[in-house]
């Protein structure tokens, strides 16, 4: 058992009085939740339960560092790049796994490809989720928003299959097969 206490960890880089910390830590919450409820459904596969509370609570740990207002978060960066910069973040910290997890579980994943052709302002390295409690943890994020009227809401399995298509067929076939695999 891990004595890693991610809300140390995110105090670190958040006033826990601040509304980023609040919604943080509650879609982080919830992201967690959902998380162990997948895992269960691939108990046979081992994954590794304490791995995922850990860096459930800690995949969106960079979100400060970017320009997103609405959750109180007034850094120099755009939003899509708070997966990279939380993996810097917590690679300083020496977590290098739950760093990957930071930068994997953005959309569905991006390969090189996608950073290319959609010009984004993201390291050209594949961040695509690699291992089993990635891939959780990638899945189980993209069912909840944070939003601060429905941090603690889960998203219908339709509303997010549409958000994913906003992105284009090949996200929503990404998404698609990461529930098919976790028979979600």
């Amino acid at each position: 058992m891990s004595d890693l206490n991610p809300l140390d960890i995110l105090e670190k880089y958040y006033d826990k009085d601040s509304s980023a910390f609040s919604i943080l830590v509650g879609h982080s919450r919830m992201v967690e939740r959902k998380s162990l409820e997948i895992a269960a459904k691939v108990a046979h596969l081992n994954p590794d339960v304490s791995f995922i509370r850990e860096a459930a609570m800690l995949h969106d740990i960079g979100i400060f560092m970017t320009s997103e207002p609405k959750l109180g978060c007034y850094g120099d960066k755009d939003y899509i790049c708070h997966g990279y910069l939380g993996r810097e973040l917590l690679e300083r910290e020496g977590l290098p796994l739950h760093a990957l997890v930071c930068e994997r579980h953005v959309g569905v994943g991006l390969g090189i490809v996608d950073i290319e052709v959609q010009g984004l302002p993201l390291p050209k390295r594949d961040m695509r989720p690699v291992t089993l409690e990635e891939k959780i943890i990638c899945l189980a994020d993209k069912f909840f928003s944070k939003r601060i009227d429905s941090l603690s809401e889960e998203k219908p399995l339709d509303e997010v299959k549409r958000e994913m298509l906003r992105y284009g067929q090949e996200y929503l076939l990404r998404f698609e097969e990461l529930c098919s695999f976790f028979s979600i």
